[in-house]
C-alpha cells in the first residue's frame, strides 16, 4: 500500500503552466532529493546548501532566466505533500503566496525534505526511489538527455525504461514519428549530413521533436528534425536552435569547444524538398524561448 500511496503523491504535483513554458523547478528538486537520499543524506537539507545546487541543475536543464525563481519549489512544494518545512513560527504562518525570498529563506535557515511517511517507504523499499526517479524524469524531460539530468542530480546508477503515469505522464509518441522525419529529411542530419546506413538500418540517425512531447508538441514533420544522435542531444540541451526567417543555425555563446562544432555557426539547415513539411515557426520560436542557451554567438558577414 504504501508504494502505491507514494507513487498517487508525486503523480498529484502540481506544475506550473502558461503558454507551453517549462517550468522544471519541482521536477529537478526531486530529483536532487531522491539524490540525496541515494547518498545516505541527513533527513532534510538547508535552503542554502540545496540552493547551488538547483540553480546549477536549472541553468544546465531549464529555460533561461529560470534561475531567478528557484526558491519557489523549495517552499511550495509543501503544498503538494511530498516535502516539509522546518522554519520560524513566523515563516510557516505566512499566507500561501507571501513567498519568502531567497534572502530570506537563507537568513532563516529554513531546512526541507521529503515527509517522514515517504522517506520510511523508501527507506523500506529502495527499488521506489528509482520507479519515482523514472517517472519525474520521463515526464519532462525527452528521452535524449534524460540520462545526463539523473546522472547531474545524482542519480546515475538509475536505468531508465521510460516508465511514467500519472498526471504528467507524457503523451505516448505516435510510433510512425520517426519514418516520417527520416523520409522528410531523405534520411540524413539536417545539421550536419550524416547518413550512415548498414544494410537497410540507418546508424544514429533520430527524429527530434523541435517543441517536446513533454510539452505537448504535435508528432508531425513540422514539428520535426532529422538529426545524427550527437546533434539530437546538442539541441535537446539547448547548444544550438534554429532561427525561423532563413532556417540558419544559431549555437549559443555558452558552447565552448575547440573542435569544429561550432563551424556550423551560422550555417542554413538542409532542408526537406517539400515546403510543407519545413520546420514550424511557431515550434522552432518555441525552442528559442524554452530550451536553447541565449544568447547566441554572433553571426560574421
Amino acid at each position: 500500500m504504501n508504494r502505491e500511496k507514494v507513487l498517487a503523491a508525486f503523480d498529484r504535483i502540481r506544475i506550473w503552466r502558461k503558454g507551453g513554458r517549462r517550468a522544471p523547478h519541482k521536477p529537478l528538486l526531486i530529483l536532487l532529493e531522491l539524490g540525496r537520499m541515494v547518498a545516505g543524506g541527513d533527513a532534510t537539507v538547508e535552503f542554502a546548501a540545496a540552493d547551488s545546487r538547483l540553480k546549477a541543475l536549472l541553468d544546465e536543464f531549464g529555460p533561461g532566466n529560470s534561475g531567478a525563481s528557484r526558491h519557489y519549489p523549495f517552499w511550495h512544494l509543501q503544498s503538494d505533500g511530498v516535502w516539509s518545512l522546518e522554519a520560524p513560527f513566523e515563516l510557516l504562518n505566512r499566507p500561501m503566496g507571501a513567498t519568502p525570498t531567497i534572502g530570506e529563506l537563507r537568513s532563516s535557515k529554513v531546512r526541507g525534505g521529503f515527509p517522514v511517511w515517504i522517506r520510511e517507504a523508501f527507506q523500506k523499499d529502495p527499488a521506489l526511489i528509482s520507479i519515482v526517479a523514472q517517472r519525474v524524469v520521463a515526464a519532462h524531460f525527452p528521452e535524449s538527455i534524460r540520462e545526463d539530468v539523473l546522472e547531474a542530480a545524482g542519480l546515475g546508477d538509475i536505468e531508465i525504461n521510460g516508465e511514467s503515469s500519472g498526471a504528467d505522464k507524457p503523451r505516448r509518441r505516435d510510433p510512425a514519428f520517426r519514418e516520417k522525419v527520416l523520409l522528410a529529411y531523405e534520411y540524413r542530419c539536417c545539421v550536419c549530413g550524416h547518413d550512415m546506413r548498414l544494410g537497410r538500418q540507418c546508424i544514429g540517425l533520430e527524429a527530434a521533436h523541435i517543441k517536446w512531447v513533454q510539452a505537448n508538441g504535435p508528432d508531425i514533420e513540422s514539428n520535426g528534425l532529422a538529426l545524427c544522435s550527437l546533434h539530437h542531444k546538442f539541441f535537446d540541451l539547448g547548444v544550438f536552435t534554429v532561427l525561423p526567417d532563413q532556417h540558419r543555425i544559431a549555437f549559443s555563446r555558452h558552447a565552448i569547444t575547440h573542435d569544429r562544432a561550432l563551424s556550423l555557426h551560422g550555417a542554413h539547415l538542409s532542408l526537406p524538398p517539400e515546403r510543407e513539411l519545413y520546420p514550424d515557426p511557431e515550434y522552432l520560436e518555441w525552442h528559442r524561448k524554452e530550451v536553447f542557451k541565449d544568447p547566441p554567438r554572433s553571426f560574421h558577414a
